[in-house]
């Protein structure tokens, strides 16, 4: 039996559709967020770039849900909403990200930090414009472009240019592996405990830049602990997910 066609815009409630409307203007406030870090970036206020950084994490990962709650491409179907998310995750995610990097000096001087500033610049372009790079059983193919958790780390846990080089390396690599990673707010396997651990995730960063520049231990191994458990279940799904096709 054919999918029933969706219902015109006009068949929705005007308080709906505004809605639907305030949340693509949620999902576009990122834009300014990204915006807000550069600027704090530059001015040397690293404490309130992490906390940006860390808004836009909350954006993005709560936008989606709202998007699909109020159902914005039936309210408002003339409007892009996932090209609008695209063009603000690359703002926040990967070009915030690499101004953070560079203005807190955890990049090397000289041609190499040009080099490794432009490696998850150019990794992104190809990755945000590949039509599967988010597959249709909701995760993500190849490295995520989390550029901007990377910058995080770098500053809270104070990791010298040579760490930070290596690790922008190595991602950079696996943006073009295709390992199918956790989608937190959309893969079904384990969907609640992704989601469940991602907010414990996100609140123990929160605490790790209350504690910056002196991290408590436990703190930091509990936020490390989640992606462990965030690249060790993506390669574990992807693995049994490879075994059950063969």
């Amino acid at each position: 039996m054919q999918d029933q066609a969706a219902p015109p815009a006009e068949a929705f409630s005007r308080g709906f559709r505004l809605a639907g409307a305030a949340v693509h203007l949620y999902t576009a406030s990122g834009s300014v967020l990204g915006l807000l870090i550069v600027l704090a970036a530059i001015d040397g206020n690293v404490v309130a770039a992490l906390w940006l950084v860390l808004a836009t994490l909350f954006v993005d990962g709560t936008d989606g849900m709202l998007a699909r709650r109020f159902r914005v491409k039936e309210t408002i179907p003339w409007f892009d909403g996932a090209r609008m998310d695209d063009i603000v995750d690359y703002l926040t995610y990967v070009f915030a990200a690499v101004v953070l990097l560079w203005t807190t000096d955890r990049l090397p001087p000289g041609a190499w930090g040009w080099v490794l500033a432009a490696l998850p610049l150019l990794a992104s372009c190809y990755q945000f414009c590949r039509v599967d790079a988010k597959t249709d059983d909701h995760y993500f193919l190849g490295f995520p472009s989390y550029w901007n958790v990377v910058a995080f780390y770098a500053i809270v846990l104070d990791v010298g240019t040579t760490g930070v080089g290596i690790a922008l390396a190595v991602l950079t690599v696996l943006v073009f592996v295709p390992v199918k990673y956790v989608y937190p707010s959309r893969t079904k396997l384990l969907g609640s405990l992704n989601l469940g651990l991602a907010a414990v995730w996100l609140i123990s960063s929160g605490v790790l830049v209350v504690q910056y520049p002196d991290p408590h231990p436990a703190v930091v191994v509990l936020s490390l602990a989640y992606l462990v458990y965030y690249f060790g279940v993506s390669i574990w799904l992807t693995v049994a997910g490879s075994r059950r096709r063969a």
